[in-house]
């Protein structure tokens, strides 16, 4: 119960942090996390739209301006002073750390039960995707320079999207050991001729 009062604070804030980039609706969230924050973290509409609305009752948000223009019904939603204040705090303040759970592990722990193949399987899915992934974030940190050179964020943006290139190279690493050490040949091979 706890742990659910805390991800939702977590999300009013995700939003509070949303907003202090510009004025937004629910669905302009939406769509700035999926180009920004997904990959770290993300909300669904479900946690938006909840969240600004305890957001307003609690006058940390305003509405803004009416509806959005081109866009019947949709709210724009702006920081109040008091959310600005709210956010700086709690962008202050130390961050929780998280249980960590990671299927793939659990899995792999338990591996004995299944057949060998069905392990390397997994490994060769997951190292697929810290490919792709290494390849998106490439594309977003030579979009960002490219794009936003000069805005003050930059770096901030930069920071997070270093964090996730670092963490896809070194579980694509992880993954050419583990595959070799349970026996895939073309991954051991290439990890023996990349030495």
């Amino acid at each position: 119960m706890l742990g659910d009062m805390a991800e939702r604070q977590s999300s009013n804030y995700a939003v509070l942090g949303m907003l202090s980039l510009q004025p937004m609706s629910g669905y302009d969230i939406r769509k700035t996390v999926q180009v920004s924050t997904q990959h770290f973290w993300s909300e669904s509409y479900g946690q938006i739209y909840p969240a600004l609305k305890q957001l307003e009752t609690q006058r940390l948000v305003r509405r803004a301006g009416g509806k959005q223009k081109g866009r019947s019904g949709r709210q724009v939603y702006a920081l109040t002073p008091a959310g600005r204040r709210n956010l700086k705090a709690w962008l202050a303040r130390e961050p929780r750390v998280r249980p960590f759970r990671n299927e793939l592990l659990l899995k792999l722990f338990f591996g004995q039960l299944v057949s060998r193949e069905a392990c390397v399987e997994h490994l060769r899915q997951f190292r697929k995707r810290q490919t792709e992934l290494l390849r998106t974030y490439r594309r977003v940190e030579k979009w960002l320079r490219s794009e936003h050179k000069k805005h003050t964020d930059l770096p901030f943006w930069l920071i997070t999207l270093s964090y996730g290139l670092h963490e896809a190279q070194a579980l694509k690493a992880w993954s050419d050991e583990t595959l070799a050490v349970l026996g895939d040949g073309a991954n051991a091979l290439s990890r023996r001729k990349r030495r």
